[in-house]
């Protein structure tokens, strides 16, 4: 499987709920947001519980065997833009960052940098919600997934894209 193949399968399986751009992406391969409210009532809507939003943002990028600098600017990059677009509120419960990258082969180096980093961040001590970076990665040589704690989740997913 080609590089612009893998990107366009891993793109293509986040169509369904999200809304992906491909165009104007820059340092981007694409770009997906995912957008969710809910609410509950007793008996009848003005007698409403409670009322949620959830966020996601997701960045992807295809390079050959990017090292481990790049991709440490890259999370960067997503984090901070996707952070100036959280609107922290009493109904804001998340709005997570994922940045997911596909490679024809990763260096140790590059391993490292997703494994070690972790960025979490509480809005109003954490009563207005959170955001938590989820980092996943996919070596196309080998098969085999790398991620971060709170990207642990990706791995099957990755696999599951890459591998059937």
């Amino acid at each position: 499987m080609t590089l612009d193949e893998a990107l366009d399968r891993l793109v293509q399986s986040y169509t369904r709920y999200y809304d992906v751009v491909r165009e104007n992406t820059a340092p981007f391969s694409a770009k997906a947001e995912f957008h969710a409210h809910g609410e509950s009532y007793l008996l009848i809507k003005e007698a409403k519980m409670w009322e949620m939003d959830s966020n996601e943002y997701v960045f992807f990028y295809a390079g050959s065997s990017p090292d481990a600098e790049t991709v440490s600017n890259l999370i960067e990059t997503a984090w901070d833009e996707a952070v100036a677009k959280v609107t922290p509120g009493k109904n804001h419960r998340n709005s997570d960052v994922t940045f997911l990258l596909v490679a024809d082969s990763l260096p140790q180096e590059t391993r490292k940098v997703i494994k070690r980093t972790h960025r979490s961040k509480g809005y109003a001590h954490g009563l207005q919600g959170w955001s938590n970076l989820k980092l996943g990665a996919f070596e196309l040589s080998t098969g085999k997934p790398a991620t971060n704690r709170h990207g642990a989740d990706l791995k099957k997913l990755l696999q599951n894209i890459f591998l059937r």
